[in-house]
């Protein structure tokens, strides 16, 4: 290492960091943002030693202390904070942007987060920072601290779906965020994960730089900290490995927490993100406004992607609705509720044993079906609540079953679609010809009363099921997600 790499100098929206040699000693601005406030020198000092308290955590061996700063007087007029100096060319950055092959790095950070996670402080002042209104709370106190900025560096369209998109979500997710605080879920994490702070070193990462300025900022959903993570990875690009570290993740730490939570996280942390970015730009940073662009544009990509859906597919028996709706459960990581299964386990028999019956008769009569109905809709809401998008499988011929769908999707706050599964007559005759061992007990005759006795459906989008099943599948996912 020459001179001019032994001595530098990086300066943030907080903070001036001097790298001398084997040191890097680090200066607190002295600036008001709103969410912080270094102007007075005590407060400063504080934040310097809690710097050091916190970060040792997950970086042992490198935060060595806190430096008074002398004044001409002999007495201290500032503090520095002490670190070792770690190889830069060991940054995750750097070597996601190398293309090096860092899954195994990723994978021992996972583990690594897991077990700090495992052990971090909890109780009541921490877990009533994973509340829903407390996740709310800090939305919407950085949509109000971004309102200046919409219209110049911020988009003034996209922050508004970002705002709308967010409340959507939150609004019918009481239930999930509940469990999530009952489950000791929420901890004295770190708060700031990103690929500048993390250094893979061949005795392990460590990982400095945690949010140290405000406790209830740091504390957070384990998911919420590991979705830091996958969201600056996915901003460099590394979105796979993203999406695996966060898979590792759930594997070590035993989360299995809905895809949607994931997908909201890691929007809340770009958002966050595209916040700094603005606040950069107003120090007079103009190449913050890229950064504030992409940042949004990753907010809104992971916030929709992350919309809850609450899925029909119905349509006469061996129109394929079935083999639609498992398909499309797969490729949404949605859950399948089927009308047949459910209607027989609540009579007491195997899936698969025959409760044939004449049109209307024994568990297919009326009052048997508005029960099948009734508890799909129920065991849908508790699924929707706690963030799982659903596909309900049945044949969905009475138009009040679809209504209170409809209301079931507006009351949790879900996107409702409507499907129709429909097929070439040969090809459901044939279907129906072949059954053996099936949930479904119809035959062409029950079949063909169906159909005729269906009320009108105009709501609903067709999906032909007579080609191949992935061709379907991707017809029915167009509708859903477009």
């Amino acid at each position: 290492m020459g001179p001019s790499e032994r001595t530098a100098a990086l300066e943030t929206h907080t903070a001036v960091l001097f790298f001398i040699g084997d040191r890097v000693y680090k200066l607190k601005k002295p600036v008001d943002l709103g969410f912080l406030d270094f102007r007075d020198r005590a407060a400063r000092e504080a934040v310097c030693h809690r710097e050091v308290e916190l970060n040792r955590r997950l970086a042992p061996g490198v935060y060595l202390g806190v430096a008074d700063v002398s004044g001409p007087d002999g007495r201290p007029c500032d503090h520095l904070v002490v670190m070792r100096r770690l190889p830069a060319d060991r940054k995750l950055s750097a070597l996601v942007r190398a293309g090096a092959d860092v899954s195994g790095d990723l994978r021992r950070l996972a583990r690594l987060l897991a077990a700090f996670h495992a052990g971090a402080d909890r109780g009541p002042a921490i877990s009533a920072e994973g509340t829903r209104a407390a996740l709310l709370g800090r939305w919407d106190a950085t949509f109000a601290q971004l309102r200046p900025f919409r219209g110049g560096v911020l988009d003034a369209s996209a922050a508004a779906e970002v705002e709308a998109r967010t409340h959507e979500f939150l609004a019918g997710r009481e239930p999930l965020f509940a469990g999530r605080v009952a489950g000791g879920h929420i901890v004295d994490g770190h708060a700031d994960l990103i690929t500048d702070d993390i250094f893979c070193l061949d005795d392990g990462p460590r990982v400095i730089d945690c949010l140290e300025f405000d406790d209830r900022l740091r504390y957070v959903d384990v998911l919420d900290d590991a979705a830091f993570l996958a969201m600056d990875l996915e901003h460099l690009g590394a979105g796979r490995l993203a999406q695996s570290f966060l898979d590792w993740y759930a594997e070590f730490g035993g989360d299995s927490a809905p895809a949607a939570l994931r997908h909201h996280y890691i929007a809340y942390r770009a958002f966050v993100r595209a916040k700094v970015g603005c606040l950069r730009h107003a120090q007079g940073d103009e190449d913050a406004a890229r950064d504030v662009r992409d940042y949004t544009d990753l907010t809104l990509r992971h916030l929709r992607a992350g919309t809850v859906r609450l899925v029909l597919i119905g349509g006469p028996p061996a129109t394929g609705k079935t083999t639609l709706a498992g398909r499309v459960a797969d490729r949404l990581g949605a859950v399948v509720l089927s009308s047949d299964p459910v209607r027989k386990e609540l009579a007491g028999l195997a899936p698969v044993r025959s409760a044939a019956a004449a049109y209307r008769a024994g568990i297919y009569s009326p009052a048997w079906t508005e029960r099948t109905y009734a508890e799909l809709t129920g065991r849908a809401r508790r699924l929707l609540e706690r963030g799982e998008t659903v596909v309900l499988d049945a044949s969905w011929t009475r138009a009040e079953h679809r209504q209170a769908a409809r209301a079931l999707g507006a009351g949790t706050h879900s996107a409702v679609v409507e499907m129709r599964c429909a097929a070439a007559p040969a090809t459901v005759i044939d279907r129906l010809g072949r059954r053996r061992g099936d949930a479904s007990d119809a035959d062409v005759s029950i079949a063909t009363a169906l159909a005729a006795d269906a009320d009108p459906w105009p709501q609903a989008r067709p999906v032909r099921t007579d080609q191949a099943l992935d061709r379907s599948a991707d017809q029915a996912l167009a509708l859903i997600t477009g």
